[in-house]
């Protein structure tokens, strides 16, 4: 699919901005079309089956977080909340609702078209995990859970190669720190200590400069994120 027939759905009240974004994606020939109420969201959602949507958090008859949930209950289609809402409880709701990714207003617009760019690579690949991984001259097979790098075999133990694979399913995208830990150890867990230890051993063994990562990122605050144009083959 061409980004030409990309279709996305902006969610947003302001009519101001909403012709400011209309103007940005038609130029980058997505097709746009807008709602500017929850309700009229999950219309436009069913109607048009959009292939990313830009949601706003403050909509005059609701959350937008309903609308990304509501969504969630019946497609995959990547969400990119853009929102003035800044704070780490309000970044990490949206996220644990179901959005993908988190700009913030007033959002640059190079910044926001990268980031519906990824979401779109993201929503091509579905939901297939990728098994190949690289970092630099490190190789990971997901798969066969092995790991190569210049000097011979790496050893990564099974829990490492959860926390990995918890990232490659959403590679570009935040992955909250309440997310890998109930996906790794377990539904019932909340202590992050141990997901800190298994981030801190897997970067001293895959990035080529640990202190520095520049695959396995941290989002202060919020979670880690798997960079997918460095780290993805």
């Amino acid at each position: 699919m061409t980004e030409a027939m990309h279709r996305i759905l902006v969610v947003e009240d302001d009519p101001s901005i909403r012709n400011v974004l209309r103007a940005l994606l038609e130029s980058e020939q997505f097709r746009f079309v807008e709602a500017p109420t929850a309700a009229r969201a999950e219309i436009e959602a069913r109607a048009h089956k959009p292939d990313l949507l830009l949601v706003d958090l403050g909509l005059p008859d609701g959350d937008g977080l309903t609308v990304i949930r509501h969504v969630r209950e019946w497609s995959p289609v990547p969400i990119i909340v853009l929102s003035a809402r800044i704070t780490e409880d309000q970044k990490i709701a949206a996220l644990d609702a179901g959005a993908d990714d988190y700009v913030t207003k007033p959002f640059s617009a190079p910044e926001l078209l990268a980031r519906v760019r990824a979401a779109l690579r993201r929503g091509v690949r579905g939901t297939e995990l990728t098994p190949q991984l690289r970092f630099g001259d490190v190789r990971v097979d997901l798969a066969r859970r092995t790991a190569q790098g210049p000097s011979g075999e790496i050893h990564l133990t099974p829990l490492e190669y959860r926390v990995l694979e918890c990232l490659a399913r959403h590679a570009g995208f935040i992955v909250t720190h309440n997310q890998l830990v109930q996906e790794v150890w377990g539904p019932h867990q909340q202590d992050t200590r141990g997901l800190r230890v298994c981030i801190k051993n897997l970067r001293s063994k895959l990035e080529p400069q640990p202190h520095r990562p520049k695959y396995l990122v941290t989002d202060p605050g919020l979670g880690y994120r798997l960079r997918p144009d460095e780290a993805l083959q």
